[in-house]
Protein backbone atom coordinates (compact mmCIF):
# COMPACT_ATOMS: atom_id res chain seq x y z
CA UNK A 1 0.00 0.00 0.00
CA UNK A 2 1.08 3.50 -0.70
CA UNK A 3 2.78 5.39 2.14
CA UNK A 4 4.32 8.60 3.34
CA UNK A 5 8.02 7.13 2.17
CA UNK A 6 6.58 6.23 -1.34
CA UNK A 7 5.29 10.26 -1.83
CA UNK A 8 8.34 11.47 -0.19
CA UNK A 9 10.87 9.01 -2.73
CA UNK A 10 8.17 10.41 -5.71
CA UNK A 11 8.33 14.06 -4.93
CA UNK A 12 11.84 14.10 -3.64
CA UNK A 13 14.18 11.46 -4.79
CA UNK A 14 14.60 10.24 -1.26
CA UNK A 15 12.75 9.82 1.94
CA UNK A 16 13.39 11.59 5.56
CA UNK A 17 12.86 9.76 8.51
CA UNK A 18 11.20 6.62 9.20
CA UNK A 19 7.53 7.81 8.82
CA UNK A 20 5.55 5.04 7.11
CA UNK A 21 1.60 5.35 7.68
CA UNK A 22 -0.43 4.50 5.01
CA UNK A 23 -2.50 6.37 2.48
CA UNK A 24 -5.50 4.20 0.84
CA UNK A 25 -5.93 6.07 -1.87
CA UNK A 26 -5.96 9.82 -3.72
CA UNK A 27 -8.63 12.02 -3.73
CA UNK A 28 -9.60 15.65 -4.36
CA UNK A 29 -13.53 16.52 -3.31
CA UNK A 30 -13.13 17.52 0.24
CA UNK A 31 -16.89 16.00 0.41
CA UNK A 32 -15.69 12.80 0.20
CA UNK A 33 -12.87 11.93 1.53
CA UNK A 34 -11.66 8.49 2.65
CA UNK A 35 -10.05 7.76 5.81
CA UNK A 36 -6.19 7.49 5.50
CA UNK A 37 -6.14 9.09 2.07
CA UNK A 38 -4.05 11.69 0.30
CA UNK A 39 -5.63 15.09 -0.35
CA UNK A 40 -5.09 16.88 -3.34
CA UNK A 41 -5.87 20.41 -2.90
CA UNK A 42 -6.27 21.84 -6.43
CA UNK A 43 -7.75 24.73 -7.97
CA UNK A 44 -11.09 24.43 -10.02
CA UNK A 45 -12.76 26.59 -11.51
CA UNK A 46 -15.43 27.83 -9.49
CA UNK A 47 -13.36 26.98 -5.84
CA UNK A 48 -9.67 26.31 -4.83
CA UNK A 49 -9.35 22.76 -2.84
CA UNK A 50 -6.59 24.84 -0.67
CA UNK A 51 -10.03 26.39 0.96
CA UNK A 52 -10.91 22.63 2.20
CA UNK A 53 -7.45 21.45 3.82
CA UNK A 54 -8.44 21.40 6.97
CA UNK A 55 -11.94 19.69 6.32
CA UNK A 56 -10.28 16.80 4.34
CA UNK A 57 -7.98 15.86 7.59
CA UNK A 58 -11.26 16.65 10.00
CA UNK A 59 -13.08 13.56 7.47
CA UNK A 60 -9.73 11.37 8.37
CA UNK A 61 -6.99 12.49 5.48
CA UNK A 62 -3.71 11.97 6.56
CA UNK A 63 -1.44 14.06 4.65
CA UNK A 64 -2.34 16.99 2.00
CA UNK A 65 -0.49 18.36 -1.08
CA UNK A 66 -0.82 22.14 -1.59
CA UNK A 67 1.36 24.81 -3.90
CA UNK A 68 0.47 27.91 -1.86
CA UNK A 69 0.47 28.53 1.96
CA UNK A 70 -2.38 28.16 3.62
CA UNK A 71 -4.16 28.88 6.88
CA UNK A 72 -4.30 25.38 8.91
CA UNK A 73 -4.70 24.02 12.37
CA UNK A 74 -2.40 21.21 11.00
CA UNK A 75 1.73 21.69 10.16
CA UNK A 76 2.69 22.52 6.98
CA UNK A 77 6.18 21.43 5.50
CA UNK A 78 7.56 23.30 2.64
CA UNK A 79 9.58 20.76 0.51
CA UNK A 80 9.80 22.74 -2.41
CA UNK A 81 13.62 22.88 -1.73
CA UNK A 82 13.99 19.49 0.30
CA UNK A 83 12.91 19.09 3.70
CA UNK A 84 14.69 17.74 6.87
CA UNK A 85 12.65 16.79 9.06
CA UNK A 86 8.60 16.06 9.12
CA UNK A 87 5.62 16.15 12.39
CA UNK A 88 5.70 12.79 13.70
CA UNK A 89 2.42 12.26 13.23
CA UNK A 90 -0.50 12.54 10.40
CA UNK A 91 -2.14 14.99 9.33
CA UNK A 92 -0.28 17.67 7.94
CA UNK A 93 0.52 19.40 4.62
CA UNK A 94 3.23 19.24 1.92
CA UNK A 95 4.03 22.54 0.30
CA UNK A 96 4.55 21.67 -3.38
CA UNK A 97 5.55 23.89 -6.83
CA UNK A 98 2.34 22.58 -8.48
CA UNK A 99 -0.45 20.17 -6.68
CA UNK A 100 -1.11 18.26 -9.94
CA UNK A 101 2.36 18.01 -11.30
CA UNK A 102 2.37 16.26 -7.68
CA UNK A 103 -0.02 13.92 -8.13
CA UNK A 104 1.04 13.14 -11.37
CA UNK A 105 4.36 12.40 -10.53
CA UNK A 106 3.32 10.21 -7.46
CA UNK A 107 1.38 7.96 -9.97
CA UNK A 108 3.76 7.84 -11.86
CA UNK A 109 6.36 6.40 -9.94
CA UNK A 110 3.91 4.56 -7.90
CA UNK A 111 2.85 2.77 -11.46
CA UNK A 112 6.34 1.61 -11.94
CA UNK A 113 6.65 -0.69 -8.11
CA UNK A 114 4.08 -3.07 -9.60
CA UNK A 115 4.14 -5.34 -12.79
CA UNK A 116 1.26 -5.60 -14.67
CA UNK A 117 -0.41 -5.19 -17.64
CA UNK A 118 -1.83 -2.14 -18.32
CA UNK A 119 -4.33 -1.38 -21.23
CA UNK A 120 -4.75 2.04 -22.28
CA UNK A 121 -8.25 2.89 -24.34
CA UNK A 122 -8.43 5.95 -26.55
CA UNK A 123 -10.47 6.95 -29.27
CA UNK A 124 -13.52 9.48 -30.03
CA UNK A 125 -16.61 7.08 -29.11
CA UNK A 126 -17.01 4.11 -26.82
CA UNK A 127 -14.40 4.68 -24.81
CA UNK A 128 -15.80 3.73 -21.40
CA UNK A 129 -18.45 1.09 -23.01
CA UNK A 130 -14.73 -0.91 -24.22
CA UNK A 131 -13.33 0.31 -20.90
CA UNK A 132 -16.35 -1.30 -18.80
CA UNK A 133 -16.65 -4.25 -20.84
CA UNK A 134 -12.99 -5.33 -20.95
CA UNK A 135 -12.41 -4.83 -17.06
CA UNK A 136 -15.56 -6.85 -16.87
CA UNK A 137 -14.22 -10.20 -19.47
CA UNK A 138 -10.54 -9.50 -17.28
CA UNK A 139 -12.15 -9.62 -14.21
CA UNK A 140 -12.83 -13.49 -14.50
CA UNK A 141 -9.37 -14.37 -14.65
CA UNK A 142 -7.52 -11.37 -13.62
CA UNK A 143 -7.50 -8.99 -10.41
CA UNK A 144 -8.45 -5.65 -12.57
CA UNK A 145 -8.47 -2.03 -11.21
CA UNK A 146 -10.47 0.16 -13.76
CA UNK A 147 -11.33 4.32 -14.01
CA UNK A 148 -14.25 4.91 -12.30
CA UNK A 149 -16.33 6.41 -13.89
CA UNK A 150 -15.39 8.73 -16.72
CA UNK A 151 -12.27 9.76 -15.06
CA UNK A 152 -9.75 9.59 -17.62
CA UNK A 153 -7.96 12.94 -17.71
CA UNK A 154 -4.42 14.50 -16.27
CA UNK A 155 -6.85 14.51 -12.60
CA UNK A 156 -8.42 10.97 -13.08
CA UNK A 157 -6.35 8.51 -14.28
CA UNK A 158 -3.17 9.11 -11.65
CA UNK A 159 -5.75 9.37 -8.97
CA UNK A 160 -6.99 5.65 -10.52
CA UNK A 161 -3.36 4.50 -10.41
CA UNK A 162 -3.04 5.45 -6.70
CA UNK A 163 -5.11 2.63 -6.35
CA UNK A 164 -2.75 -0.05 -7.36
CA UNK A 165 -1.98 -2.62 -4.83
CA UNK A 166 0.76 -5.75 -5.04
CA UNK A 167 -2.96 -7.48 -5.45
CA UNK A 168 -3.37 -5.96 -8.64
CA UNK A 169 -2.62 -8.22 -12.00
CA UNK A 170 -4.57 -6.06 -14.92
CA UNK A 171 -5.28 -2.11 -15.28
CA UNK A 172 -8.26 -0.87 -17.58
CA UNK A 173 -8.10 2.84 -18.04
CA UNK A 174 -9.27 5.15 -20.51
CA UNK A 175 -7.63 7.89 -21.53
CA UNK A 176 -9.12 10.88 -22.65
CA UNK A 177 -8.54 13.67 -25.28
CA UNK A 178 -8.67 17.31 -25.72
CA UNK A 179 -5.14 19.01 -27.13
CA UNK A 180 -1.98 16.90 -28.68
CA UNK A 181 -0.17 16.01 -25.70
CA UNK A 182 -2.66 14.62 -23.90
CA UNK A 183 -2.68 11.22 -24.56
CA UNK A 184 1.11 11.27 -24.62
CA UNK A 185 1.35 12.51 -20.97
CA UNK A 186 -1.17 10.07 -19.66
CA UNK A 187 1.11 6.84 -21.40
CA UNK A 188 3.49 8.36 -19.91
CA UNK A 189 2.68 8.19 -16.51
CA UNK A 190 0.65 4.92 -17.16
CA UNK A 191 3.07 3.41 -19.00
CA UNK A 192 0.50 0.57 -21.23
CA UNK A 193 1.91 -2.19 -22.93
CA UNK A 194 -1.63 -2.82 -24.80
CA UNK A 195 -3.58 0.31 -26.57
CA UNK A 196 -6.90 -0.17 -28.19
CA UNK A 197 -8.01 2.79 -30.23
CA UNK A 198 -11.57 2.70 -30.74
CA UNK A 199 -12.43 5.40 -33.64
CA UNK A 200 -11.72 8.97 -34.64
CA UNK A 201 -14.66 11.64 -34.75
CA UNK A 202 -15.33 15.15 -34.48
CA UNK A 203 -15.32 15.16 -30.41
CA UNK A 204 -13.78 17.96 -28.99
CA UNK A 205 -12.50 19.38 -32.44
CA UNK A 206 -13.34 22.87 -31.21
CA UNK A 207 -10.08 22.39 -28.82
CA UNK A 208 -8.38 20.15 -31.12
CA UNK A 209 -8.94 22.20 -34.27
CA UNK A 210 -9.61 19.32 -36.99
CA UNK A 211 -10.13 15.76 -37.36
CA UNK A 212 -6.24 15.37 -38.05
CA UNK A 213 -5.05 16.72 -34.94
CA UNK A 214 -7.71 14.42 -33.45
CA UNK A 215 -6.48 11.54 -35.32
CA UNK A 216 -2.14 12.32 -34.22
CA UNK A 217 -3.67 12.95 -30.81
CA UNK A 218 -5.42 9.52 -30.37
CA UNK A 219 -2.52 8.06 -32.28
CA UNK A 220 -0.25 9.01 -29.33
CA UNK A 221 -0.78 5.69 -27.10
CA UNK A 222 0.34 3.60 -29.99
CA UNK A 223 3.23 5.45 -30.28
CA UNK A 224 3.51 5.00 -26.56
CA UNK A 225 3.80 1.46 -26.70
CA UNK A 226 6.55 -0.79 -26.42
CA UNK A 227 7.94 -2.64 -29.65
CA UNK A 228 6.38 -6.07 -30.11
CA UNK A 229 5.58 -9.09 -28.66
CA UNK A 230 5.57 -6.95 -25.22
CA UNK A 231 3.51 -4.33 -27.10
CA UNK A 232 0.11 -4.64 -28.67
CA UNK A 233 -1.98 -1.91 -30.65
CA UNK A 234 -5.03 -2.63 -31.37
CA UNK A 235 -6.61 -1.00 -33.92
CA UNK A 236 -10.19 -0.57 -35.41
CA UNK A 237 -9.63 -2.14 -39.45
CA UNK A 238 -13.35 -0.37 -40.16
CA UNK A 239 -11.74 2.99 -39.19
CA UNK A 240 -9.30 3.98 -42.19
CA UNK A 241 -7.69 7.17 -39.90
CA UNK A 242 -7.39 4.03 -37.14
CA UNK A 243 -5.68 1.90 -39.33
CA UNK A 244 -3.30 4.01 -40.01
CA UNK A 245 -1.91 4.13 -36.99
CA UNK A 246 -0.30 0.58 -37.63
CA UNK A 247 2.55 2.23 -39.01
CA UNK A 248 3.34 4.80 -36.17
CA UNK A 249 3.70 2.25 -33.51
CA UNK A 250 6.52 -0.35 -32.63
CA UNK A 251 4.13 -2.50 -30.69
CA UNK A 252 2.57 -5.58 -33.33
CA UNK A 253 -1.02 -4.72 -34.31
CA UNK A 254 -4.11 -6.99 -34.09
CA UNK A 255 -7.22 -5.33 -35.75
CA UNK A 256 -10.55 -5.93 -35.28
CA UNK A 257 -13.87 -4.92 -37.68
CA UNK A 258 -16.18 -5.97 -39.52
CA UNK A 259 -14.32 -6.18 -42.75
CA UNK A 260 -12.72 -9.98 -43.10
CA UNK A 261 -9.04 -9.08 -43.49
CA UNK A 262 -9.30 -8.11 -39.94
CA UNK A 263 -7.26 -10.44 -37.39
CA UNK A 264 -11.24 -10.41 -35.47
CA UNK A 265 -13.99 -9.77 -37.11
CA UNK A 266 -18.00 -10.43 -36.69
CA UNK A 267 -20.49 -10.72 -39.42
CA UNK A 268 -24.29 -12.01 -38.98
CA UNK A 269 -25.04 -9.17 -36.51
CA UNK A 270 -28.63 -8.79 -34.95
CA UNK A 271 -29.79 -6.40 -32.14
CA UNK A 272 -32.32 -8.12 -29.62
CA UNK A 273 -33.53 -4.48 -28.96
CA UNK A 274 -33.08 -3.99 -25.05
CA UNK A 275 -31.91 -7.74 -24.52
CA UNK A 276 -28.52 -7.56 -26.22
CA UNK A 277 -27.27 -8.43 -29.50
CA UNK A 278 -25.84 -11.45 -31.10
CA UNK A 279 -23.08 -12.10 -33.89
CA UNK A 280 -20.68 -14.68 -35.71
CA UNK A 281 -17.00 -13.62 -34.73
CA UNK A 282 -14.13 -15.10 -36.78
CA UNK A 283 -10.77 -15.32 -35.47
CA UNK A 284 -7.99 -17.57 -37.03
CA UNK A 285 -10.37 -19.43 -39.27
CA UNK A 286 -12.96 -20.69 -36.48
CA UNK A 287 -16.17 -19.25 -36.51
CA UNK A 288 -17.60 -18.59 -32.57
CA UNK A 289 -21.38 -17.41 -32.01
CA UNK A 290 -21.95 -15.00 -29.34
CA UNK A 291 -24.56 -13.25 -27.33
CA UNK A 292 -23.98 -10.30 -25.30
CA UNK A 293 -25.45 -7.44 -22.87
CA UNK A 294 -25.22 -4.76 -25.32
CA UNK A 295 -27.61 -2.34 -26.54
CA UNK A 296 -27.64 -1.42 -30.57
CA UNK A 297 -25.66 -3.23 -33.83
CA UNK A 298 -22.72 -0.81 -33.33
CA UNK A 299 -22.43 -2.22 -30.03
CA UNK A 300 -20.55 -4.74 -31.90
CA UNK A 301 -17.27 -2.66 -32.09
CA UNK A 302 -17.30 -2.85 -28.24
CA UNK A 303 -17.57 -6.56 -28.28
CA UNK A 304 -14.92 -7.33 -30.77
CA UNK A 305 -12.45 -4.64 -28.94
CA UNK A 306 -12.68 -6.29 -25.41
CA UNK A 307 -12.42 -9.79 -27.14
CA UNK A 308 -9.45 -8.29 -29.18
CA UNK A 309 -7.95 -7.27 -25.28
CA UNK A 310 -8.40 -10.72 -23.44
CA UNK A 311 -6.87 -12.63 -26.65
CA UNK A 312 -4.05 -10.87 -25.91
CA UNK A 313 -3.83 -11.86 -22.50
CA UNK A 314 -4.44 -15.66 -23.18
CA UNK A 315 -8.39 -15.82 -23.04
CA UNK A 316 -10.08 -17.99 -25.15
CA UNK A 317 -12.74 -17.93 -27.18
CA UNK A 318 -15.13 -20.00 -25.01
CA UNK A 319 -13.50 -18.32 -22.09
CA UNK A 320 -14.86 -15.55 -23.21
CA UNK A 321 -18.15 -16.34 -23.55
CA UNK A 322 -18.03 -17.60 -20.33
CA UNK A 323 -17.23 -14.12 -19.25
CA UNK A 324 -19.89 -12.60 -20.48
CA UNK A 325 -22.25 -14.54 -18.94
CA UNK A 326 -21.03 -13.87 -15.92
CA UNK A 327 -20.95 -10.28 -16.65
CA UNK A 328 -22.05 -7.30 -14.40
CA UNK A 329 -22.10 -5.09 -16.57
CA UNK A 330 -23.57 -1.72 -16.08
CA UNK A 331 -24.61 0.00 -19.53
CA UNK A 332 -24.51 3.14 -20.37
CA UNK A 333 -27.67 3.70 -21.86
CA UNK A 334 -30.24 2.84 -19.13
CA UNK A 335 -34.53 2.93 -19.10
CA UNK A 336 -36.64 4.99 -17.13
CA UNK A 337 -40.49 4.03 -17.07
CA UNK A 338 -42.61 7.44 -17.44
CA UNK A 339 -45.28 7.87 -15.77
CA UNK A 340 -47.58 7.94 -18.86
CA UNK A 341 -46.39 4.23 -19.45
CA UNK A 342 -43.55 5.33 -22.20
CA UNK A 343 -40.11 3.66 -22.18
CA UNK A 344 -37.37 6.18 -21.77
CA UNK A 345 -33.55 5.25 -23.32
CA UNK A 346 -31.51 7.50 -21.34
CA UNK A 347 -28.58 8.64 -22.98
CA UNK A 348 -27.69 11.81 -21.59
CA UNK A 349 -24.02 10.71 -20.70
CA UNK A 350 -22.59 12.80 -23.28
CA UNK A 351 -23.12 13.20 -27.70
CA UNK A 352 -21.53 13.19 -30.91
CA UNK A 353 -22.45 12.82 -34.11
CA UNK A 354 -21.24 9.17 -34.41
CA UNK A 355 -22.84 8.39 -30.74
CA UNK A 356 -26.15 9.64 -31.47
CA UNK A 357 -26.74 8.24 -34.90
CA UNK A 358 -25.78 4.74 -33.07
CA UNK A 359 -28.35 5.69 -30.63
CA UNK A 360 -30.51 6.69 -33.29
CA UNK A 361 -30.00 3.01 -34.60
CA UNK A 362 -31.47 1.48 -31.44
CA UNK A 363 -34.09 3.55 -31.79
CA UNK A 364 -35.14 2.36 -34.91
CA UNK A 365 -34.70 -1.23 -33.66
CA UNK A 366 -37.39 -1.32 -31.04
CA UNK A 367 -41.26 -1.52 -31.44
CA UNK A 368 -43.64 1.60 -30.64
CA UNK A 369 -43.82 5.09 -31.42
CA UNK A 370 -40.68 6.56 -31.28
CA UNK A 371 -39.99 10.05 -30.28
CA UNK A 372 -36.05 11.48 -30.43
CA UNK A 373 -35.16 14.32 -27.79
CA UNK A 374 -31.97 15.86 -29.11
CA UNK A 375 -30.53 18.36 -27.54
CA UNK A 376 -27.20 20.69 -28.88
CA UNK A 377 -24.35 18.99 -29.13
CA UNK A 378 -20.62 21.06 -28.03
CA UNK A 379 -17.29 20.81 -29.03
CA UNK A 380 -17.46 19.74 -32.74
CA UNK A 381 -15.57 22.91 -33.93
CA UNK A 382 -15.59 23.35 -37.38
CA UNK A 383 -18.10 20.15 -37.69
CA UNK A 384 -20.96 21.62 -35.81
CA UNK A 385 -22.69 22.45 -38.50
CA UNK A 386 -22.66 19.11 -40.59
CA UNK A 387 -22.64 17.11 -37.13
CA UNK A 388 -26.38 18.60 -36.64
CA UNK A 389 -26.97 18.25 -40.00
CA UNK A 390 -26.18 14.40 -40.14
CA UNK A 391 -28.21 13.96 -36.73
CA UNK A 392 -31.56 15.54 -38.46
CA UNK A 393 -31.29 13.45 -41.46
CA UNK A 394 -30.99 10.41 -39.64
CA UNK A 395 -33.50 11.32 -36.83
CA UNK A 396 -35.65 11.82 -39.69
CA UNK A 397 -35.86 8.55 -40.61
CA UNK A 398 -36.14 6.92 -37.83
CA UNK A 399 -38.40 8.94 -35.60
CA UNK A 400 -42.33 9.36 -35.35
CA UNK A 401 -41.59 12.84 -33.53
CA UNK A 402 -38.52 15.27 -32.96
CA UNK A 403 -38.23 17.73 -30.38
CA UNK A 404 -34.71 19.60 -30.16
CA UNK A 405 -33.20 21.13 -27.85
CA UNK A 406 -30.96 24.35 -27.95
CA UNK A 407 -29.76 26.76 -30.37
CA UNK A 408 -27.41 24.69 -32.35
CA UNK A 409 -30.38 21.81 -32.96
CA UNK A 410 -32.00 24.33 -34.84
CA UNK A 411 -29.22 23.09 -37.84
CA UNK A 412 -30.91 19.79 -37.19
CA UNK A 413 -34.40 20.45 -37.03
CA UNK A 414 -33.89 22.61 -40.88
CA UNK A 415 -32.26 19.00 -41.99
CA UNK A 416 -35.17 16.95 -40.82
CA UNK A 417 -37.80 19.11 -42.52
CA UNK A 418 -35.88 19.44 -45.36
CA UNK A 419 -35.72 15.29 -45.60
CA UNK A 420 -39.20 15.44 -45.55
CA UNK A 421 -40.39 15.47 -41.99
CA UNK A 422 -43.78 16.38 -41.09
CA UNK A 423 -42.91 19.75 -39.88
CA UNK A 424 -46.32 19.22 -36.89
CA UNK A 425 -44.36 16.59 -35.61
CA UNK A 426 -41.14 18.68 -35.29
CA UNK A 427 -40.39 20.90 -32.01
CA UNK A 428 -37.77 23.02 -30.95
CA UNK A 429 -36.80 24.50 -27.45
CA UNK A 430 -34.11 26.51 -25.58
CA UNK A 431 -34.61 24.66 -22.41
CA UNK A 432 -34.86 21.42 -21.03
CA UNK A 433 -37.58 22.60 -18.81
CA UNK A 434 -39.47 23.53 -21.61
CA UNK A 435 -39.07 20.50 -23.48
CA UNK A 436 -40.01 18.25 -20.44
CA UNK A 437 -43.06 20.15 -20.17
CA UNK A 438 -44.19 18.97 -23.52
CA UNK A 439 -43.11 16.00 -23.17
CA UNK A 440 -45.31 15.29 -20.01
CA UNK A 441 -48.58 16.47 -22.18
CA UNK A 442 -47.75 13.75 -25.32
CA UNK A 443 -45.84 10.67 -24.17
CA UNK A 444 -48.31 8.15 -23.90
CA UNK A 445 -48.15 4.21 -23.33
CA UNK A 446 -46.29 2.12 -25.88
CA UNK A 447 -44.09 5.26 -26.97
CA UNK A 448 -40.37 4.72 -26.86
CA UNK A 449 -38.51 8.06 -25.99
CA UNK A 450 -34.69 8.48 -26.73
CA UNK A 451 -33.20 11.57 -24.77
CA UNK A 452 -29.74 12.30 -25.92
CA UNK A 453 -27.20 15.32 -25.93
CA UNK A 454 -23.55 16.63 -24.54
CA UNK A 455 -23.41 16.97 -20.80
CA UNK A 456 -23.26 20.51 -20.58
CA UNK A 457 -26.75 20.46 -21.93
CA UNK A 458 -28.19 19.09 -18.55
CA UNK A 459 -31.02 16.63 -21.13
CA UNK A 460 -30.59 14.63 -17.68
CA UNK A 461 -32.86 16.53 -16.19
CA UNK A 462 -35.64 15.83 -18.40
CA UNK A 463 -35.08 12.42 -17.77
CA UNK A 464 -35.33 13.04 -13.77
CA UNK A 465 -38.45 14.96 -14.17
CA UNK A 466 -40.22 12.45 -15.78
CA UNK A 467 -38.68 9.39 -13.78
CA UNK A 468 -40.19 11.49 -10.52
CA UNK A 469 -43.66 10.99 -11.54
CA UNK A 470 -43.62 7.50 -12.74
CA UNK A 471 -45.70 5.02 -10.20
Amino acid sequence: MLTLQHVLIALLGESIGNLDFKITEGCIDSRHVPPFSLFFALKGENTDGHLFVDEAFAKGANLAIIEHPIQSEFPVVDIREGVAALPSQPPFSLLTENTLQALQKIAAYWRRQFELKVIGITGSVGKTSTKELTASILSQRFITLKNPGNLNNEIGLPLTLLQLTNHHQVAVLEMGFYIPGDIAKLCEIALPQIGIVTNVGTVHAERAGSIEAIAEGKSELVQALPPAPEGVAILNFDDERVLAMAHQTHASVFTYGLNPQAELWADEIESMGLEGIRCRMHFHGEDFYITAPLIGRHSVYTLLRSAAAALCLGFSMPAIFDALKNSQLQLRITTVQSASGALILDDTYNASPDSTVAALNLLADLDGRKVAVLGDMLELGQYEEDGHQRIGIRAAEVADELVFVGQRTKTSLSSALESGFPAQKTHWFAQPSEATEYLRKILKNGDVVLIKGSNAMHMDQIVSALEVFAP
